[in-house]
């Protein structure tokens, strides 16, 4: 029985990057040796166990065989006499199928690796020191989620190119309609982890590259050859435009639900009719409606979901709130509930600085409508809005005009704010 550390933990410490998740796997075991040594079962589809101790994954070595499309379509081999090599081949690129003997250490940090012994069969150390993306074997074309799994590496590691053949590879498994097997779940699991990345707009240039993004996404396929509105750059389309709102949302740090805003948020303007051309009037509630359409689809969480569809809808306004009165300001705060969930209201804030910084010549740029909003926010909440409900209650007032009242007072604070004229 031997362990070995493989996978992105390899990788990453050959890379002299932080160590974080570490996988296992052991050659010349069974289920019943594992369990004897205090292991706990948790596989349901090949034997993987938990450590009594880490509780890190320690898989048995396995081979797999395609027995229908998808995800799901595999039946796996694990037994003592399956060997590392034969483990590590049906892994999906070079760079992820490296093993390090498990002897002395248990690799807690990059260094640890400096002197183990390495067994790396496919090359990845020469594809590490290259910067290349490239399958191990022909089996990568069996599992769709590696395609997602290369693009959301792309945008982790954005100086690595996809090897030309692994490209081929993942056009033809597009093509043959394997990527159309592709679970929502995963989908979104791998997406999610690629727009958390430094660089999330090479996950979409992959995906665009091998034609996935249509199959996965095509909402945001179709907005590259959307052109700009005229005031903005007409030399990028909304597409590229995208990718650099992405790309911004990654500098300013943002939450993933920001980012998944950033994604979605013009939608719209691909379905702009001609007549509504060059300046994509009323694109917001289109998009607002698209995206809830890809949530649903995608199974993304309520809090993501929520946050992308105020940015889709109210973007246009906020950007424009320089010009808005005290009514005009509350009603754009009501609209983004911003009095019940100010936390949300700045993140939908960020989402705008990155879609206003997200074009040429304006990375740079501030974005004060971000710090006249929150105060205008900040100066309505001084409002002593259950005093007003009181009284007004007492005086014979039904709900609506203590509404009234309450938007009226916001309206007056905010001006003695002097964030308006007049």
């Amino acid at each position: 029985m031997q362990t070995y550390l493989v996978g992105g933990a390899v990788r990453d410490a050959l890379l002299g990057l932080e160590l974080k998740d570490r996988d296992w796997v052991v050659v010349g075991a069974t289920p019943e040796l594992m369990l004897q040594q205090g292991f706990l079962p948790v596989g349901k589809d090949f034997p993987v166990f938990l450590h009594p101790v880490t509780h890190e994954e320690f898989a048995l070595a396995r081979t797999e065989r395609k027995t229908a499309p998808g995800y799901h379509g595999f039946q796996f081999h694990a037994a003592p006499d399956v060997t590392l090599k034969q483990d590590l081949a049906r892994r999906d690129l070079t760079i992820n199928a490296i093993a390090a003997a498990d002897q002395t250490s248990r690799f807690e940090q990059a260094a640890d690796l400096v002197n183990a012994e390495l067994i790396d069969p496919y090359g990845g150390q020469q594809d590490l020191a290259r910067k290349v993306f490239r399958h191990v074997t022909d089996a990568f074309r069996e599992d769709p989620v590696r395609i997602l799994r290369v693009a959301r590496l792309a945008a982790r590691f954005s100086d690595f190119s996809v090897a030309s053949e692994t490209m081929l590879l993942m056009r033809e498994m597009v093509q043959s309609g394997e990527a159309d097997h592709l679970v929502a779940e995963r989908v979104w699991q791998e997406l999610s982890k690629g727009l958390m990345e430094d660089t999330p707009s090479r996950m979409l240039a992959v995906l665009r590259e091998c034609g996935a993004l249509e199959r996965v996404l095509p909402e945001v396929e179709r907005l590259w050859g959307v052109p700009q509105r005229p005031d903005y750059h007409p030399e990028i389309d909304t597409g590229v435009h995208l990718m650099m709102v992405l790309d911004m949302s990654a500098r300013l740090q943002s939450s993933l639900a920001v980012r998944l805003a950033c994604l979605l948020h013009d939608l719209g303007k691909a379905t702009t009719p001609p007549e509504l051309l060059p300046r994509h009037h009323g694109h917001e509630e289109r998009s607002a409606r698209l995206l809830t359409s890809i949530c649903q689809r995608l199974r993304v969480p309520t809090e993501c979901r929520e946050l992308a569809e105020v940015v889709a809808r109210e973007h246009g306004n906020i950007h424009r709130s320089g010009e808005l009165g005290a009514a005009a300001l509350v009603r754009l705060l009501q609209r983004c509930d911003a009095f019940r969930k100010p936390q949300r209201f700045a993140d939908v804030l960020l989402a705008c600085e990155c879609d206003a910084r997200g074009r040429l010549g304006f990375s740079e740029s501030a974005y004060p409508q971000a710090a006249r909003l929150l105060a205008a926010l900040a100066a309505a909440q001084r409002v002593a809005t259950q005093s007003i409900a009181e009284q007004a209650m007492a005086s014979g007032s039904d709900g609506r005009k203590v509404g009234e009242l309450i938007a009226q007072a916001r309206m007056t604070a905010i001006k003695a704010s002097g964030l308006v004229n007049g």
